[in-house]
């Protein structure tokens, strides 16, 4: 029996489990271990010194889910140099004694309905194309239903009353997002936590503080790989706004662009890869909508965002914003993260003052 795994990436291996699993009957789905240190190293260890973290978290996880049986992996590109590395971290495997198949359904960026047919049928060449129509829809949904929860809890999860009631709610609705049998009962299972999301009280005061976070895609939807900036944030008391996530990526980022592109013409005139050009046109709506502060959050080495990152403080000085800047890699200090986000809490609190 063939057995399939795939990279660790926020909460989305529910809907990632719930689509396998539906698809591949025949077929054992491995659910990849949170990242932890060790993830990290095993990471590290095997990569290039200077290729991005997202690289190396990947390739960690990739090694734990073989360790746990996997032999088939799949994998998915970004629109930046990450479109090219599944090639590189097949040979990395193969280098270190893993007999593997490695897949990767999005290359540079882009999707190809027949090529990831085709790569399917080689995991299970009898499986139903209809069927997995059917359940990518059902995931498709599922995803959707998941990021716009995760918008409503950032947005109120610092003025909670009784701490700890999003979360506690959110991971019961994960837990029964993997049992639903068909979209009727998962638009059902929504509506209901949806319900009780919003029974949970909260107190918002009016000049509470408010911030953008943007940056590079992976270190935004791990939230290992940014040492859990959003729960530090929150704590603070903070309404949080973020854009990125699976269904802007894969359903709304391409449409999307034409409308930053024009939002933004005085600061970019071409794509600059990846979310950079995005984070810009975010940058400006941010200042414009009287946010307190921005975060710009990028994994080391990302090129892009290394771009995107003088017009972001030039945008920020024009609308007398403040922003800041966090890279993330293997080496990075939590401690000096806190300090860093502390400090610059206290700025805003007294500039709220004033």
């Amino acid at each position: 029996m063939t057995k399939i795994a795939f990279p660790h990436m926020g909460d989305y291996h529910v809907p990632a489990n719930y689509l396998l699993s539906h698809i591949f009957p025949n077929t054992e789905v491995i659910k990849a271990p949170k990242i932890t240190s060790k993830t990290i190293e095993l990471g590290t260890e095997h990569s290039p010194e200077f290729v991005c973290t997202p690289f190396k978290y990947t390739l960690g996880t990739m090694i734990e889910c073989l360790e746990k049986g996997a032999d088939t992996l799949i994998q998915m590109g970004g629109g930046c140099r990450y479109g090219y590395y599944s090639e590189l971290q097949d040979k990395i495997l193969k280098d270190i004694g893993y007999n593997c198949k490695v897949i990767n359904l999005v290359t540079e960026g882009k999707t190809n309905i027949k090529r990831i047919n085709n790569l399917l049928k080689s995991i299970e060449p009898k499986y139903s194309k209809i069927k997995a129509l059917y359940y990518g829809f059902i995931t498709f949904k599922m995803v959707k239903y998941m990021d716009k929860i995760d918008d409503y809890i950032r947005e109120n999860i610092g003025f909670e009353l009784k701490k700890g009631s999003f979360e506690s709610l959110k991971e019961e609705m994960l837990i029964a997002f993997t049992h639903i049998k068909n979209y009727k009962d998962l638009k059902k299972t929504y509506k209901r936590y949806l319900d009780k999301l919003h029974k949970i009280k909260v107190h918002k005061p009016d000049n509470r503080i408010k911030i953008g976070i943007i940056g590079e895609l992976y270190t935004i939807m791990e939230p290992f790989s940014n040492y859990f900036l959003e729960k530090e944030l929150a704590k603070h008391h903070i309404e949080i706004k973020r854009f990125t996530n699976v269904h802007y990526l894969l359903f709304e980022k391409s449409h999307k662009y034409k409308k930053y592109k024009k939002y933004a013409k005085e600061y970019f005139k071409y794509n600059m890869g990846a979310d950079a050009s995005d984070n810009i046109a975010r940058c400006k709506y941010l200042c414009r909508e009287d946010y307190d502060g921005i975060i710009h959050i990028k994994s080391s080495f990302c090129t892009p965002e290394i771009g995107a990152m003088p017009i972001i403080n030039k945008i920020a000085n024009t609308y007398q914003k403040p922003v800041l800047f966090f890279s993330f890699d293997s080496a990075t200090s939590e401690t000096g993260i806190k300090t860093r986000l502390e400090a610059f809490y206290d700025m805003l609190e007294m500039r709220k003052d004033k």
